[in-house]
């Protein structure tokens, strides 16, 4: 129970690394606020929770609106009364291809997602937590923002604006006791994985494969339970980590 009587809310967590943390959160004790974009698979994912005991609540949002986050940051404060754990988890990808040939639609989408969803997070949630007197925030980037893969230019480019503004959040909000950590996942067996690679083949597998040392690709629970050290009280003196779940990609 190493988050007893902790809130958390987990963007994204209707499926992936996000449904992995926020069933593992709610097995450690914590009050779990389950977002998504996907309403039909959100849910799912908060029933199951509640049927196998713990307390998760479902709300409907889309990260990259500020509107949207306030509301959800609302939505959480007024289910359980506070929040103590922000994961943001949300993110999205272009297809792997030749950078010139991603649209601008799908770069802005990239970017709306990965990186403006966390100034949102911070304008939403840092008040909140300043009044608290603390709180946590852990932010899911990637291994594409630290060793990038060619094909995912626009996609790598995010997530290293990502871990770059969250090393800065961590030293400009630690006066409040807000701690501001970054999780970086090699590529992971989740609906995202087809995109990442492109087509999902035996020999583009094997490819991806080949440049992980431990020779597998990342699973929910690897996440989950980097997030969990990372958000809890074991964790009360890291602040501006950025940890590397990937197998040793980036050795």
């Amino acid at each position: 129970m190493r988050l007893d009587d902790k809130v958390a809310l987990i963007t994204g967590a209707g499926s992936g690394f996000g449904a992995g943390i926020a069933e593992r959160f709610a097995r450690e004790g914590a009050r779990v606020i389950v977002n998504d974009v996907n309403a039909d698979a959100g849910q799912a994912v908060a029933q199951a929770i509640n049927d196998a005991g713990g307390q998760a609540r479902f709300v409907r949002a889309d990260v990259s609106s500020g509107s949207d986050y306030q509301a959800l940051v609302d939505a959480s404060v007024n289910a359980y009364g506070h929040l103590d754990i922000v994961v943001n988890n949300a993110g999205v990808s272009h297809r792997n291809q030749w950078l010139l040939d991603v649209s601008e639609a799908e770069f802005d989408r990239v970017y709306a997602i990965n990186v403006k969803s966390l100034y949102w997070s911070a304008q939403h949630v840092v008040p909140h937590f300043q009044q608290r007197g603390g709180g946590c925030f852990v932010n899911i980037a990637s291994t594409a923002g630290v060793r990038p893969r060619p094909g995912l230019t626009w996609y790598n480019s995010s997530k290293g604006a990502m871990i770059t503004a969250s090393r800065s959040m961590a030293v400009e909000l630690a006066p409040y006791n807000i701690r501001v950590n970054v999780i970086n996942p090699v590529a992971g067996d989740t609906p995202l994985l087809a995109t990442f690679m492109g087509e999902d083949t035996p020999e583009i597998r094997a490819r991806f494969l080949s440049s992980i040392p431990l020779g597998r690709f990342s699973m929910p629970a690897d996440i989950a339970n980097a997030a969990l050290f990372l958000a809890s009280d074991e964790a009360a003196f890291v602040t501006g980590a950025c940890l590397e779940v990937d197998g040793g990609r980036c050795v």
